[in-house]
């Protein structure tokens, strides 16, 4: 009987995977913060000087 030994290189597809997990991850957390999320930006205040001295304030409302 002869004695037999397989080496086998799997390292490369290991680091693929590691890489095509890391860019799964990033995709998903750009596509929260797109679709609206945890968005951290608040409505704007408005506030329009008009030629009398007069003042309109107030918040913009939306989707």
């Amino acid at each position: 009987m002869s004695d037999q030994t397989h080496h086998t290189s799997e390292g490369g597809n290991h680091a693929i995977a590691f890489i095509l997990g890391a860019v799964v991850v990033a995709v998903a957390v750009l596509g929260w913060f797109v679709l609206g999320g945890a968005n951290p930006v608040d409505e704007p205040d408005i506030s329009i000087e008009l030629p009398g001295g007069g003042v309109v304030q107030g918040e913009v409302e939306g989707n």
